[in-house]
């Protein structure tokens, strides 16, 4: 599989949240399954940025996650401010690899990784990733 690297989540794009009331267990941390609803909207906005169309349009090619791996490392809490800082790992012909690290806008501390795997679909079949994602792994990963 061909792929290609990207930069240092410390140089991703950055989207911030702050933790609702909604989104806490009742000692007040963030339940586990919020956590991909955090992926979901920074991902979101990360391909906005990239100029990539969202919602997709007619006959525009869909992402779907076949992978998604977490790593807790430190407990969020509620009202917390976080950083959900992306980058695109790695870029394959229908696929591609992205990194999400949670961090606490106080002081950067790492509170969470998400590693996710997208497929690229249109028409309900894999189809190739779009030149907006591949671009910004050639030219920011260079």
């Amino acid at each position: 599989m061909n792929t290609e690297s990207f930069t240092p989540a410390s140089e991703s794009f950055r989207y911030r949240i702050r933790v609702r009331y909604n989104e806490v267990d009742i000692q007040a941390h963030v339940f586990n399954a919020r956590y991909l609803d955090y992926v979901d909207v920074a991902v979101t906005e990360y391909l906005r940025f990239l100029g990539v169309p969202y919602p997709p349009a007619l006959n525009a090619p869909e992402f779907h996650i076949v992978k998604a791996v977490l790593e807790f490392k430190l407990s969020i809490r509620a009202d917390e401010e976080i950083d959900l800082c992306v980058r695109t790992l790695r870029v394959g012909r229908t696929s591609w690899t992205v990194l999400v690290e949670f961090r606490r806008a106080l002081n950067s501390d790492l509170c969470a990784v998400a590693d996710i795997v997208y497929v690229t679909v249109q028409n309900g079949a894999p189809s190739p990733v779009p030149e907006a994602i591949r671009a910004t792994v050639r030219t920011v990963g260079s």
